[in-house]
């Protein structure tokens, strides 16, 4: 699901999401955000890798209802872009089964001034870590099926500055 909420070349916030498959490119998504904007001073993006813990993971396989989830996704990042006063943001999440190194998700977030940026993508990946509805399921080297990946107490604590700020 795409929808970008920019003209080009106007002050109104992007806003993209997608849940996909596919890899996505992350040069490609940061010029789609920023090209023609003057307005913009700042780009922060954050990339999560799938991470092999000690050689014991053979994929990482992702899965999520399709629509809620993008509607989730989208809600977080269009409280992020009102609450930073965010030029645009993107989140791209992936699902299916991903190799150790490959690319999971990533957030990018315009703001005319750094710091705003920084908030922006850090609120939207702590919100996605923490609601969004998507399970994770280890599979290791030999076959096996391993845990479903739980969440962990830090990501919660991380979301819980956002109350105060």
């Amino acid at each position: 699901m795409t929808a970008r909420g920019k003209t080009e070349g106007t002050s109104t916030p992007a806003v993209t999401v997608r849940i996909q498959a596919q890899d996505f490119d992350i040069a490609e998504e940061i010029d789609a955000l920023t090209k023609g904007r003057a307005d913009i001073g700042a780009v922060v993006s954050f990339t999560g890798l799938c991470r092999d813990e000690g050689g014991k993971l053979a994929t990482l396989e992702l899965e999520h209802y399709p629509g809620m989830a993008e509607r989730a996704i989208r809600a977080i990042a269009e409280q992020a872009v009102k609450r930073f006063a965010l030029n645009g943001i993107t989140a791209i999440h992936r699902h299916g089964a991903i190799a150790p190194g490959g690319n999971i998700v990533l957030v990018v977030a315009t703001a005319p001034h750094r710091q705003a940026a920084f908030d922006g993508a850090s609120f939207l990946m702590d919100y996605l870590k923490t609601d969004a509805p998507f399970w994770k399921k280890e599979h290791l080297p030999d076959g096996a099926t391993g845990e479903w990946v739980s969440a962990k107490d830090a990501d919660d604590k991380a979301k819980a500055r956002w109350r105060t700020k």
